[in-house]
């Protein structure tokens, strides 16, 4: 009876050591088969052009494919969701936005868990969104004028968004509140028919991404009035920032980021780290992500659980003030 112990004690001792044994073992074999990198939203947004950018590149250095897999719906959850509960063996991967930090408190009944349920593994780029208006309208050329005109007409004049609880719209719910002033909020299904409806005159601002603005800004359609990060965009460099242009403390940052399956092994999250941080840094990848706004970033696994802590206590504050739900 007293060997029970000792046994007990010895087989939680191995049971203690395996685990990371066996970590290196897969991580020095993986990658053997195709990856594949979940996109929580449908092609053609800036989050799939960058999968598929950064994807076409680190495959040739690993050797194996990255599939990319479209898996839209729910704000991002439904991808999301599915990423949760695949194997944590290092096939399985998803490029997220700031919904990571967003949707806890957007959505009362989400069923994974953004912090418990994934492994950060590196923050990617970010692309600024941009405060634009129709070119025709005279009287708007500055940050300034759009809200001396929100406080002549409070709730009359109208910004547009890509959906409620997309950055575009959590951008003009951090704008009407550090500005203190009240815009009506008309949200749309997707960036494309917001825009045309801005360039229509139906809707008075937006804070559209700057991938889908750009080509109107440089074709004159669109007036650029400030750009919604800490710092100018590259893209833009002659816009100012929100704080340049008058209000204290703003920042929103749209960032793209790649995280893993809870509990994936940390030397395969060391090694894609590893890949996606060097394609990077190529000069034809950071030309292509140019050519899209994207401006690339790189970050520790670390450093990204960081981040992405600071995102959502600052977006649950916001989200928490206006009242914002989506279901």
């Amino acid at each position: 009876m007293q060997r029970r112990p000792v046994l007990t004690a010895a087989l939680a001792l191995i049971a203690g050591l395996c685990p990371p044994g066996l970590a290196w073992a897969q991580a020095s074999d993986w990658p053997n088969k195709p990856i594949r990198w979940v996109v929580p939203f449908p092609p053609g947004g800036a989050m799939d052009a960058i999968a598929r950018i950064l994807g076409e590149k680190a495959a040739k250095t690993l050797g194996q494919p990255f599939v990319i897999e479209n898996k839209p719906g729910a704000g991002g959850n439904i991808g999301a969701d599915a990423v949760a509960k695949s194997p944590a063996d290092g096939y399985t991967i998803m490029i997220v936005s700031i919904g990571m930090a967003t949707n806890k408190p957007l959505y009362q009944k989400l069923t994974y868990d953004p912090v418990k349920d994934f492994a950060p593994v590196s923050l990617l780029a970010v692309v600024p969104n941009v405060l634009v208006t129709n070119s025709t309208q005279p009287n708007v050329k500055t940050v300034a004028d759009v809200i001396a005109a929100a406080r002549k007409d409070p709730g009359k004049l109208s910004y547009a968004s890509a959906g409620n609880g997309t950055s575009i719209h959590l951008a003009g719910e951090m704008f009407t509140s550090l500005a203190k002033i009240d815009l009506l909020h008309v949200p749309y299904k997707g960036s494309g028919p917001a825009v045309s409806d801005l360039l229509g005159g139906q809707v008075n601002y937006m804070f559209d991404s700057i991938t889908s603005a750009r080509n109107h800004i440089q074709s004159g359609k669109l007036r650029a009035l400030a750009v919604t990060t800490a710092k100018r965009s590259k893209s833009l460099p002659n816009v100012p920032t929100m704080a340049e242009a008058g209000v204290a403390g703003y920042d929103v940052s749209p960032w793209f980021a790649v995280f893993a399956p809870a509990g994936t092994p940390a030397p395969i999250i060391a090694k894609l780290n590893k890949v996606l941080t060097d394609t990077m840094k190529q000069p034809e990848v950071i030309e292509r992500l140019d050519a899209i706004g994207a401006e690339p970033v790189g970050s520790t696994p670390e450093a990204l659980a960081s981040h992405l802590a600071r995102e959502s206590a600052m977006w649950t504050k916001l989200i928490t003030e206006r009242g914002i739900k989506l279901d």
